[in-house]
């Protein structure tokens, strides 16, 4: 019995794979998280995209701990000694805006780029389009390997050489656009590289901190690229205007989605926060609405004035 029962077993092990139309999702790789990767589940969070020598670094330091700004050394918002006084010793984690799924004009890599690599305004062949809204970006297809090159070799590594713990993704909901539309067609090709140039953000930065902003459909929850689950490449995601201007039902579920991945084989689980707009700073009513809503679901609230601009830091107290 035991020899037929050993028989048996190896037959259904190998036959397993073929019976399934669609392979399990990959558990993510057992691999120890570092611990600059921690953000903090629930702790204060803002985005910050303006010069941040205008703020009082000190009270913004204090108030949160995780702080999203626009590091790109070009834009002249921020010098690595005042990205060292926002980290507070270690005590905060600071990442910067890292636009992968558009090119915006006023980068100085839309023209110009070292040699061996092609700028976004030279590479014709990424592109897919105006930014619909945006007269200054241009979609860019991720599948390019020319526009990967950049964005991993050249465009991140200046980010991190400001001193910054990380990106903060935005414009991956590119991969939700599909083909039947003028603002961003994207095809499974297209689709795919997203999340492949994700992974070799990753692959190229093991101790960086990975958010992405909205882009939180089944495409990339339940993506896979290089074998492994695109989930487990990240260590929080973020969605906009989740409860303000208007509550978005559907996002909301999505996150919640999110929210019941099993946690990875360090045993931390995603961070995810919400970013609502209300209009000004002076609007506390709504805004401790939001946060009361977004903190019921374990997730991490952020509240500004209005999107576009990120150009405020409200100080809510609650």
């Amino acid at each position: 019995m035991s020899s037929l029962r050993s028989v048996l077993c190896t037959l259904l092990a190998v036959a397993t794979p073929l019976a399934s139309a669609q392979p399990p999702v990959p558990p993510a790789a057992a691999v120890t998280i570092p611990a600059g990767r921690n953000i903090g589940i629930g702790a204060p969070w803002v985005s910050y995209y303006g010069n941040v020598g205008r703020l009082d670094l000190a009270r913004m330091a204090n108030t949160f701990r995780l702080i999203d700004i626009d590091a790109d050394p070009d834009q002249g918002n921020v010098t690595p000694a005042q990205i060292a006084t926002l980290k507070a010793g270690g005590k905060n984690r600071v990442v910067s805006y890292l636009n992968l799924g558009a090119c915006e004009r006023f980068r100085s890599y839309w023209q110009h780029a070292p040699a061996g690599f092609l700028s976004c305004g030279s590479n014709h062949r990424a592109h897919l389009g105006r930014y619909d809204g945006y007269h200054d970006e241009t979609w860019m297809n991720p599948a390019d390997p020319a526009y990967r090159k950049l964005i991993v070799r050249y465009v991140a590594p200046r980010l991190i050489a400001q001193g910054v713990d990380g990106f903060y993704l935005d414009n991956l909901e590119l991969i939700e656009h599909g083909v039947r539309t003028r603002n961003g067609p994207c095809d499974a090709a297209c689709q795919q590289g997203a999340l492949d140039l994700v992974r070799e953000l990753r692959d190229a930065f093991p101790d960086k901190i990975l958010i992405m902003q909205n882009a939180t459909s089944p495409a990339t929850r339940l993506g896979i690229t290089g074998g492994v689950a695109f989930a487990s490449l990240l260590d929080g995601i973020a969605h906009e205007e989740v409860y303000a201007p208007v509550h978005d039902a559907d996002v909301e579920r999505e996150l919640l989605k999110w929210s019941r991945l099993p946690a990875g084989t360090s045993g931390r689980k995603l961070w995810i926060g919400t970013l609502d707009y209300v209009g000004r700073c002076g609007n506390a009513r709504q805004a401790r609405s939001v946060f009361a809503r977004s903190r019921a679901h374990g997730f991490s609230p952020s509240v500004s004035d209005a999107s576009a601009g990120q150009n405020v830091v409200c100080y809510w107290g609650f």
